[in-house]
């Protein structure tokens, strides 16, 4: 007579949902809707030979009767995360005087630039060239070139370089550390260049990691920095910078500029906050319409740079308008004393408001870099912030 086996038991570490619970206590889930005690039965005997039942996986199968699916493994839902400490202010002073018992989270301010600066990190597929430019001289061109270089630097892991192409003795390499006499010419002169080790022998370096490339010093020369010098200097960076910002001259139709132009994928243009510098920034988009740089004019960012303290004496709202109408956004740029200075830049000693303006017109250029395939740029078009 065939020995028989004892009943297949359930599997030890099945989860019993009522595992835990007091006794008449109730167990919520969503969906579930009880049903009738039913007897138990146990299994027959099951002979030798004979096949032990096997439970197969079945994927993408259907609830059964009214049990709704599981939760998804988000990781976000399923890490517990503390809030991240304030980074300044009073809520910071409250962190630290209860040895971070105590934690505000940070301000909607600060949650407001972490959004703005993970705008900036996005990446680059390839690299953006960007040209700063202004018909009128004085209205803060080469403060806005290193002020919003320095942000993407310091901000970014990759390469950012902003090369001097002023015609007429311009002062970009003035307002970062000197690390070296070479300059545009150089650079082009150098028949060993290869390596980004070779290029940065002719570029000087600021703290914030911006690399400057300075123009031609002599008179005489610098005007002869033609559209193929510029072309071929671009040509050489591309390979070695993930952004490339233009310090253009005051005026449009010096050589070099054609090639400035021909090969920017975004301008930045600047203007004061005055009648003839609007005048003079409205114009200049005229130019461009006129000449075959219709694409520019549209992606374009006016910044409106105050370069005295107090009130300025137009409606900036009004002429941020205007330029709304022709351009995609307008970025306002408060008087910051430090930058007035005219001399070397650190970002560490740039006000607030002015650190957050140019966090900002950094995130509005960085909506319209070359992204990865499947990530779209974020940007809103036609904005301004003041």
């Amino acid at each position: 007579m065939p020995q028989q086996q004892p009943p297949v038991q359930p599997y030890p570490q099945q989860y019993d949902p009522t595992s835990g619970v007091p006794h008449g206590a109730a167990v919520a889930n969503p969906g579930y809707a009880p049903q009738q005690q039913q007897p138990v039965h146990q299994q027959p005997p099951i002979e030798q030979g004979q096949p032990v039942p096997q439970q197969h996986y079945q994927p993408n199968q259907p609830p059964v009767g009214n049990l709704a699916p599981p939760p998804g493994l988000d990781q976000i839902r399923l890490i517990h995360r503390s809030k991240k400490a304030p980074q300044s202010g009073w809520r910071r002073a409250v962190h630290s005087a209860t040895a971070g018992v105590v934690n505000l989270g940070d301000s909607a301010q600060q949650q407001h630039i972490d959004q703005l600066i993970e705008r900036v990190r996005q990446p680059i597929r390839g690299d953006f060239r960007l040209a700063v430019l202004s018909l009128k001289g004085g209205v803060g061109k080469t403060t806005t070139t290193i002020g919003l270089g320095s942000t993407f630097a310091s901000l970014r892991g990759d390469r950012v370089i902003a090369v001097d192409a002023n015609p007429d003795l311009g002062t970009l390499a003035s307002r970062v550390p000197q690390q070296t006499a070479s300059n545009v010419r150089g650079l082009l002169n150098d028949p060993n260049v290869a390596r980004y080790s070779d290029v940065r022998a002719h570029t000087s370096q600021a703290e914030s990691r911006l690399e400057v490339l300075a123009s031609e010093r002599d008179p005489a020369i610098s005007e002869a920095f033609s559209e193929d010098d510029y072309r071929r200097v671009v040509g050489i960076l591309r390979n070695h910078y993930n952004i490339v910002l233009t310090d253009c001259g005051t005026g449009l139709m010096h050589s070099a500029m054609k090639g400035v132009l021909g090969l920017a994928h975004g301008i930045v243009l600047v203007t004061s906050p005055a009648i003839d510098g609007a005048q003079s920034a409205s114009a200049t988009l005229d130019w461009l319409n006129h000449h075959g740089y219709e694409r520019l004019v549209s992606q374009s960012v006016v910044v409106i740079s105050s370069s005295t303290p107090g009130s300025p004496p137009v409606d900036i709202d009004m002429m941020a308008q205007h330029f709304l109408g022709r351009t995609r956004a307008v970025q306002v740029i408060p008087y910051d004393s430090h930058l007035a200075e005219g001399a070397q830049v650190d970002l560490e000693l740039v006000g607030r408001d002015t650190r957050t303006a140019l966090i900002e017109l950094a995130a509005t250029i960085a909506d319209s870099f070359p992204v990865t395939v499947g990530m779209p740029p974020n940007g809103v078009p036609n904005q301004w912030r003041g």
